[in-house]
């Protein structure tokens, strides 16, 4: 066979096979760089993830409440309950008070407020009573504000949620958590509180 046959033959798959590569590799080439690009690119304001919620705007001046003498075993028990809150109610954050940070706390603006200590309500047969995450609470409606007291501890919390904050019960959530395991139970609760 001549050599001078196979070598325009050669050549021609030679050809072919280079225009298959590059018809191959120029998509994929241009599929990666654009994916770089992408990646690497710095994203436009618009393109922003949204940020979490940011807390409410508050202030920061201390909320007066009052800071009864208590007895030994609940002063103990408050100061247990209080070094334990979290520091923020859903998106309340944590306030200095006025008087016995041992016992009271205070989150957001206007002011939620926790007191521990002092004297159980006493629960008519017929009030209702409220359970939140295995806390029994005692609802008093005032004219700006749902006061919720403990009634199954061994120590009375009362929690004061301005009506700015519906829905009272939410905002007590975290702290019904804090209070299962820092302050024990009754040993008589009001008999809609379940055991």
């Amino acid at each position: 066979m001549d050599e001078t046959e196979t070598t325009p033959r050669r050549d021609h798959r030679t050809r072919r096979a280079a225009l298959w590569a590059t018809l191959v590799a120029v998509p994929v080439t241009v599929a990666v760089a654009g994916f770089t690009f992408a990646k690497l690119a710095p994203e436009s304001p618009d393109a922003t993830p949204s940020a979490p919620a940011s807390p409410r705007a508050q202030s920061s001046a201390p909320v007066e409440l009052p800071a009864p003498a208590l007895a030994q075993r609940p002063a103990i028990l408050c100061r247990a309950l209080v070094s334990q809150l979290p520091d923020s109610v859903r998106d309340l954050r944590q306030r200095p008070v006025t008087a016995g940070p041992e016992q009271n706390a205070a989150y957001g603006d206007p002011a939620l407020t926790v007191a521990c200590g002092g004297t159980a309500p006493l629960v008519p047969p017929t009030d209702e009573v409220w359970t939140v995450n295995q806390v029994c609470w005692h609802p008093v409606q005032e004219a700006d504000a749902t006061v919720l007291t403990t009634v199954d501890r061994e120590t009375p919390v009362r929690v004061r949620v301005p009506k700015t904050y519906e829905q009272p019960l939410q905002w007590v959530t975290p702290i019904s958590d804090t209070i299962v395991s820092t302050v024990p139970s009754a040993k008589q609760v009001p008999s809609g509180c379940s055991g």
